[in-house]
């Protein structure tokens, strides 16, 4: 469920960029400092579709923020991409909270680096983030904010091999993008560490320029009871909002598993019906990302560059809610002791054909 509208006494210049991110399709969420004293600073998120409330990827990003505007005391706008939208739509939500008087802003999503090219190099004094994409040419204003998605995917595949009774499991990939590739690979290469025999089916619910893959739970659900029909008994979707979908359908076939990706699904209150169909989650804290971005701005030494956050740092992981990974903990700490020991190298690209 996403939040109402929330309207914060503001200057006019973030009246008329709230009533521009709705013009543009996009939902604009602003609120004022907590009550703990404002730091001053201003923050804007703008959303990959499927928004605040996808109970995954926009949910931990969010959660970054609100602890960020808890601990620190600032302003931030909130404004979500709408389904189908164009890079210019991006760009006009972007240049909106620019106009607004928010800086730093954050993009969430690959699909908004053109957008946030381009807005960066006419404001070279506004800072951006991006999360999950890098451009070489990127201006020095914009930082990246990446995952080693492979990593966790790696460790969700070797539970899914595990689990398995059918030797049969299941990826479902939002949209086909060098992203949930890499989920993809580093799923793919657990299961096989395990059993190569395990016969692993991938299914995808859209293809790139189309990102409706990530906001489409109904479409999430029919690709996970044709996976389910097929045989496979462990299911791993990373497709956003779609994924939601996915769950309910394994939730309803005995015996089946599913495996979240990003938050720890099984404690996502929308999800609590589907919990205990819920194996484990591959965990991707972008909430730690945004929070670390923030808290480097407001402290006056902003993170620059591209900051990789992986299974070392604690950027990715597995989570264990419902106990239900416990009796193979020892062959997953093994496995991540050989991935952060640099033993293990995880492909990011599933293999051709």
């Amino acid at each position: 469920m996403r939040r109402s509208v929330k309207l914060a006494a503001v200057v006019l210049s973030g009246s008329l960029g709230i009533a521009s991110l709705a013009a543009c399709g996009a939902k604009a969420n602003t609120s004022s400092p907590s009550a703990s004293g404002g730091s001053g600073l201003k923050v804007g998120m703008a959303y990959d579709v499927g928004g605040r409330g996808d109970q995954g990827f926009n949910d931990s990003a969010a959660a970054g923020l609100d602890k960020a505007k808890a601990d620190f005391g600032i302003t931030t706008n909130e404004a979500e991409a709408k389904t189908g939208e164009s890079d210019a739509d991006k760009q006009q939500r972007l240049e909106n909270l620019v106009t607004a008087g928010f800086n730093p802003i954050i993009a969430v999503g690959y699909t908004y680096q053109p957008a946030v090219d381009n807005v960066a190099k006419e404001h070279p004094n506004v800072k951006f983030a991006i999360i999950d994409s890098d451009d070489p040419s990127q201006p020095s204003n914009v930082t990246s904010l990446e995952f080693t998605e492979q990593q966790s995917s790696y460790l969700a595949g070797i539970a899914a091999a595990l689990k398995t009774k059918t030797k049969q499991v299941g990826f479902i990939g939002g949209v086909q993008s060098e992203l949930i590739k890499k989920f993809e690979a580093g799923y793919r290469a657990g299961v096989a560490s395990v059993d190569s025999n395990i016969k692993v089916d991938v299914t995808y619910l859209s293809t790139p320029p189309d990102n409706s893959g990530f906001a489409d739970p109904a479409k999430g659900k029919s690709a996970a009871q044709g996976q389910l029909d097929k045989g496979d008994d462990v299911i791993y979707a990373a497709a956003g909002a779609s994924g939601t979908g996915a769950i309910q359908a394994v939730a309803a076939k005995q015996g089946a598993w599913a495996i979240g990706v990003d938050t720890d699904q099984a404690k996502q209150p929308a999800l609590n019906a589907y919990k205990n169909s819920i194996l484990t989650s591959a965990l991707k804290n972008v909430n730690t990302a945004v929070y670390s971005y923030i808290q480097s701005v407001k402290n006056g030494q902003p993170e620059t560059g591209i900051q990789r956050f992986d299974l070392k740092s604690g950027g990715v992981g597995l989570a264990t809610t419902g106990g239900n990974i416990d009796d193979i903990k020892s062959k997953l700490d093994a496995a991540t002791q050989q991935i952060v020991s640099g033993a293990t190298q995880i492909p990011t690209a599933p293999p051709a054909g």
